[in-house]
């Protein structure tokens, strides 16, 4: 099955490893669109820094009630369930996800149909697809990439239907999460690209040649 026709969630994290996950979002793309749509801001776990707030602009006094984002771990347990994670530079959100839970529940192992896996990955990294399908752009940024494939004008809309009126913006968790899952939809719609597997998708995603190497084989047999 083309990957285009699984539920892919992008996931996107603001917050830090000192401070904890501020807020989520998450934007799920099934058939090269975007369906549903979470996001809400999170209670910090440590000290959120100035110059995180001069980032994302979230305040201390802003969340410090909110419950922490260990709160939902049925949300996430249950998206890992149902299809692979995505992320725009992967690592972050992978990071800051084990940092609350370091494995999911046994979910699906995607690289490897008919198996289990207790992983949050691997993740389908949007970047890391830009680097090599277009590798000639000047930058690999969310919004850079967002601006050069011409699909600002529809993030903007995407953002007016789905995201709070204070983070209509990037670095607020749901602005990026559309747009990286924005990014990845055009992939699908690129000659060759849209019939890949999953398991292809995965090898693109990762510059680690051990695992590159694996998934490689799995994606052939």
């Amino acid at each position: 099955m083309p990957w285009i026709d699984h539920p892919i969630f992008f996931v996107d994290f603001e917050g830090s490893l000192s401070s904890g996950v501020l807020e989520y979002g998450v934007a799920t793309l099934l058939g090269g669109k975007v369906v549903e749509t979470r996001t809400r801001l999170c209670g910090p776990t440590g000290r959120v820094r100035a110059e995180d707030t001069a980032f994302h602009g979230l305040r201390q006094e802003t969340v410090a009630a909110l419950p922490p984002l260990s709160a939902d771990w049925e949300y996430f347990a249950g998206l890992r369930e149902r299809g692979p994670l995505a992320a725009h530079f992967a690592g972050a959100e992978n990071s800051l996800l084990k940092a609350v839970w370091p494995y999911p529940r046994s979910s699906p192992d995607f690289v490897r149909p008919g198996r289990r896996a207790v992983d949050w990955g691997p993740w389908i990294d949007s970047a890391r697809l830009y680097s090599q399908v277009a590798p000639g752009l000047d930058s690999s940024g969310l919004q850079a990439l967002v601006v050069a494939r011409g699909l600002q004008g529809e993030l903007d809309a995407l953002a007016a239907l789905h995201c709070p009126p204070a983070r209509n913006h990037y670095h607020a968790a749901l602005y990026d999460a559309l747009g990286g899952a924005l990014l990845l939809a055009a992939l699908g719609r690129e000659t060759g690209l849209a019939g890949l597997s999953l398991s292809q998708l995965f090898v693109f995603s990762t510059l680690n040649a051990g695992k590159r190497e694996e998934m490689t084989q799995t994606a052939l047999f």
